[in-house]
């Protein structure tokens, strides 16, 4: 299984952190050791010390696929769902200001939240669906899919050229504004409309050692 993942695909995600507009989809991956087992806490790792929250939506592929048309593009899922992709920020910046692959930032374990997912014909329409996040109960990020640089279609059908699809595979759509630092005892909720699709609870790596010991 693949995760793949969409930045800067939300104009004002742009701005906030003052990136340029691309040109094309901005295109990384993470690895599935990534993946936050569910009921399990985030746990803040030692290396970073400005970890930020990004809710996205998050595609998953049914059939494979390759060089796939956009106009054909949505027969190749049937699921939609919303996950985090969490960020050491420091640390990207860092490796950024250096002309460096970030991968390190984004791949850690536990870094990739997979929440519920929803059957792909319940939404009336699919470039306007709003997803939100709350942090300790107040909405720190809400988007919507009318504000996709990319849509879900075009976003496959420009990965598809790179990468065969294969099902299972996971497409993280891009983070809308609001991206934040998570801090210990912070408890992260993500919904599509009004459904609840994960809860995590966060912890720091020296709380879990202490724990253990």
């Amino acid at each position: 299984m693949k995760i793949i993942c969409i930045g800067r695909n939300y104009s004002e995600h742009i701005s906030e952190l003052n990136n340029e507009r691309p040109e094309e989809p901005v295109v990384f991956m993470k690895p599935d050791s990534s993946i936050l087992l569910k009921t399990f806490p985030f746990v803040i790792p030692e290396f970073t010390q400005d970890v930020h929250h990004e809710v996205e939506l998050v595609v998953k592929i049914n059939k494979v696929g390759k060089y796939i048309s956009p106009k054909f593009a949505h027969k190749y899922y049937d699921q939609i769902g919303l996950g985090i992709d969490f960020t050491a920020r420091d640390l990207q910046a860092k490796l950024k200001a250096k002309g460096l692959p970030w991968e390190i930032a984004k791949s850690f374990d536990g870094a990739t939240v997979v929440g519920e997912f929803k059957d792909k014909s319940s939404f009336a329409d699919l470039n306007d669906i709003t997803f939100s996040m709350t942090k300790n109960g107040e909405v720190v990020q809400l988007g919507n899919t009318k504000n996709m640089l990319w849509n879900i279609d075009e976003l496959i059908a420009y990965v598809s050229q790179y990468f065969t699809l294969k099902i299972g595979d996971l497409i993280y759509t891009g983070t809308p504004a609001g991206v934040s630092k998570v801090a210990t005892g912070d408890v992260l909720e993500g919904f599509i409309g009004d459904e609840k699709m994960f809860g995590v609870n966060v912890l720091f790596f020296y709380c879990i050692i202490t724990f253990l010991i």
